[in-house]
């Protein structure tokens, strides 16, 4: 049976989890929920990359993401962050949902899925 390594474990969930060369991250938020959609997609996304960098991948690794924006309203100005951040030739498989978000003021959450390096 192939080795499941969890890091950064809590009560809840873990932050990062290892199986199979395959990284999966918890869903991930902006750093200050009362910033706009550009603010709040950036700084989920440096997020984002400082955990893969600690589980041993790299955004140029992500396999898919499943985005979830409170109202789809702000679309354009997250994928234009998005956009911005995805490295050109790393394009991933990605899904973009509107949903209802933990706390009224999050406006952006992101769920990835990557390969180690």
């Amino acid at each position: 049976m192939a080795t499941i390594e969890r890091m950064e474990v809590g009560q809840r969930m873990s932050r990062i989890v290892k199986h199979n060369g395959t990284v999966y991250l918890c869903g991930q938020v902006g750093a200050d929920a009362n910033t706009g959609i550009a603010e709040q997609t950036q700084t989920m996304l440096d997020k984002v990359e400082a955990l893969l960098e600690q589980a041993g991948s790299s955004k140029e690794h992500i396999l898919s993401a499943t985005v979830y924006i409170r109202d789809m309203k702000d679309f354009a100005a997250m994928n234009a962050v998005w956009d911005a951040w995805v490295p050109e030739g790393f394009a991933l498989a990605r899904a973009c949902v509107e949903a209802r978000m933990a706390r009224p003021e999050l406006l952006v959450e992101v769920s990835v899925v990557a390969a180690e390096k």
